[in-house]
């Protein structure tokens, strides 16, 4: 058991010394950014994984989603959820296109397809979901109403590597998907993400935008950034993703006692996993009913704190309560969404968390109980 900090998450790494061989060529090359080999090999190892036929890799998994939207060519309102991290917003926002925000549906946190369909416009344009906590968003749904209105669909699949839905990767659905490879996830590339695709014509666009707009070397055409991977951050994925289903499998273990000692208890609601849903365990939030559980969440939180255990309000405050949105929007809008966020609390949850401080944990929770 520890009596270190225990925090709401830690970063999976490969051992030092794989890491060491799979980086030591670099010193024979010299070539550490703009798409070298290691880019390309982990390109490859994405799409053997996925089995997917289209990704394209970034820095990061905002720049990878404000990519995506660019090279859609999208222009107008965005039907998204305010129950997401602020990335997702922000993205559409700094493309120039207008969020729009649908509830979530109490069952899994993501967007309610009846709130999308009340809110399409002649200026919508697209619908950006989000897969929460590894959950899957209600894909056949959001697809119906998007082929009914010419929408596109782009999923903000951050929290979604490695799930499964039928035995097909989240990777697949919608017109395009953004996965971020940052440190805290599932899968990390230390900073990073991806976006995976269906039209294979985005692949040379989504370079050139992610490379200043370069299509030549005497060509500019488009006004890029620049969120190019480097090799050292692809090294460290072709590495973690060798030991991506012994980290999926640790975490079950730790997933498994939360549901043991907190699954019945009156006043807790956790997530369910779909039978058909082949799960990442990548976060584990729990929703605290006051009135009957008899604390708050911020009282659970609190408990914690004092005691170095660190978990997160996520996500806390709703989008449309930031305060560069909320002279924009209302979160009374958006009722349960509203209602989650203020109940919802994170507990720490990745691989090597050692059972017994599991225990601990959920003793803590449940001493908070009147």
């Amino acid at each position: 058991m520890s009596q270190k900090p225990i925090m709401v998450t830690r970063s999976s790494m490969p051992p030092f010394e794989e890491y060491v061989d799979e980086i030591r060529e670099l010193w024979d090359s010299h070539w550490l950014t703009n798409m070298g080999a290691k880019h390309q090999e982990l390109e490859r190892a994405l799409k053997d994984r996925l089995g997917i036929e289209n990704v394209c890799l970034f820095t990061n998994g905002h720049n990878a989603l404000e990519c995506i939207l660019e090279a859609l060519d999208l222009r107008g309102e965005v039907i998204t959820t305010p129950y997401t991290f602020a990335s997702t917003t922000h993205a559409i926002t700094r493309k120039g296109l207008t969020p729009v925000f649908a509830d979530i549906r109490m069952s899994d946190y993501t967007l309610d397809p009846e709130s999308i369909e009340k809110l399409i416009t002649p200026r919508t344009c697209a619908i950006v979901p989000v897969h929460v906590y590894g959950g899957l968003c209600d894909i056949d749904a959001i697809q119906r109403i998007a082929d009914e209105h010419g929408l596109k669909v782009i999923y903000d699949a951050a929290h979604a590597f490695g799930v499964e839905r039928d035995g097909v990767s989240a990777a697949s659905f919608g017109d395009a998907s953004m996965f971020s490879f940052h440190a805290t996830k599932v899968f990390n590339t230390i900073e990073g993400g991806a976006v995976c695709f269906k039209d294979p014509a985005l692949y040379n666009v989504l370079n050139q935008w992610k490379n200043f707009g370069i299509t030549s070397t005497e060509t500019v055409e488009y006004v890029g950034g620049n969120a190019k991977m480097n090799v050292f951050c692809a090294a460290m994925g072709i590495c973690n993703l060798r030991h991506l289903d012994e980290e999926i499998a640790k975490r079950k273990l730790v997933y498994e006692r939360y549901v043991e000692r907190l699954g019945n208890i009156p006043g807790i609601k956790l997530n369910e996993i779909p039978e058909n849903v082949t799960y990442n365990y990548a976060y584990f939030p729990v929703l605290f009913d006051e009135n009957v559980f008899g604390a708050t969440r911020d009282d659970v939180y609190a408990t914690l704190m004092t005691v170095d255990i660190h978990p997160r309000k996520y996500f806390y405050p709703l989008v449309n309560d930031f305060d560069c949105y909320r002279s924009v929007y209302s979160s009374d809008r958006t009722p349960v969404a509203k209602y989650v966020a203020d109940r919802i609390l994170t507990l720490p949850m990745y691989a090597d968390l050692a059972l017994e401080d599991v225990d601990r944990i959920c003793d803590l929770v449940l001493s908070c109980q009147k």
